[in-house]
């Protein structure tokens, strides 16, 4: 039993659109080379399979209904569709993936890194970017599960780790900062892990899936205020929700204007080393985006710019 699908093909969504063109059904058989009867045939039968009238039989003009109009619409943007498919499977075959995946940790510079898409999506690649958001150890979690295939911003352990190939990008220095308007704002330095446990702290949620995740500076019994990524958990922090370690890249431009207040701690702030990695086996080729991915990572400009620089232009 024929469905619409045995009459809906490109060359009936062709010919639907030559008649649009063309203005009657005589002047698109002409166009075509083919006899009026033979046209109005095809098109009645496009009708039948879908049930309804596309063409107002009433006038000599080829005048569409409005489910006519709307199959036209669809039609043209299924047709573009097809050719940019047909496009992308040539442009593919010569080594371009159809997509790659980025999971970028929440500490790295959304500015740059959007800068650097603009920068791969203006050569025409048939590959399609996706960037997934993650935190904490979720960053290379994504990557050794091949849910990304190339994670930035993961920790050091991603150069021990099976089947990863990584590079250093660069270390971040974290800062303890609380809002002018907070109770710790004021108090003596340093401040003690007791003083600390009173007020509450605000975290990042590490986004693995499995197992129970990474935390850092929280203290037994104290107050927690979990947020998902490091941009929630400094907005937090400048609306006096709680303490807590910023990367100091993010918090400088705040610290400058007085909105961040820097307290010394009895513990020593953190300085914690970051890698850019990817999977590298003997059965995995690298598609040219990934390809050039890694060489834009190359850069020490580019690795540095990622880590410091989170203020927009």
């Amino acid at each position: 039993m024929q469905t619409a699908r045995d009459f809906l093909t490109p060359d009936a969504l062709s010919m639907l659109q030559t008649i649009a063109e063309a203005g009657s059904f005589a002047a698109a058989a002409r166009d075509m080379g083919m006899v009026p009867s033979a046209l109005t045939y095809r098109v009645r039968q496009i009708e039948d399979a879908l049930d309804v009238l596309l063409y107002d039989r009433s006038s000599r003009q080829a005048k569409l209904t409005a489910a006519g109009a709307e199959l036209l619409r669809e039609g043209a943007r299924l047709l573009e569709e097809i050719d940019a498919v047909a496009n992308r499977v040539k442009r593919v075959a010569t080594g371009w993936e159809p997509q790659l995946t980025i999971a970028i940790d929440t500490v790295i510079s959304k500015p740059v890194m959007m800068e650097m898409c603009d920068n791969f999506f203006s050569q025409s690649p048939p590959t399609r970017i996706r960037l997934r958001e993650e935190t904490l150890s979720g960053t290379l979690e994504a990557l050794t599960t091949g849910q990304a295939d190339l994670a930035i911003g993961v920790g050091a352990d991603s150069a021990r780790t099976a089947g990863v190939h990584s590079k250093p990008m660069g270390s971040i220095s974290f800062v303890y900062a609380v809002a002018p308007h907070h109770p710790l704002a004021q108090a003596p330095e340093p401040l003690s892990d007791e003083l600390i446990q009173k007020h509450r702290a605000v975290a990042v949620a590490d986004s693995v899936q499995r197992g129970a995740g990474q935390t850092f500076g929280l203290l037994s019994g104290q107050d927690v205020f979990t947020v998902p990524t490091m941009h929630a958990k400094l907005d937090a922090q400048l609306r006096g929700l709680g303490g807590g370690n910023l990367p100091r890249c993010m918090a400088d431009a705040y610290i400058q204007t007085g909105r961040l207040v820097v307290k010394k701690t009895e513990r020593p702030q953190r300085n914690v080393p970051l890698h850019y990695a990817w999977r590298q086996t003997k059965t995995i080729n690298q598609g040219r985006a990934l390809q050039w991915w890694l060489s834009q990572l190359e850069s020490e400009t580019t690795r540095s710019a990622l880590l410091d620089e989170h203020r927009s232009s």
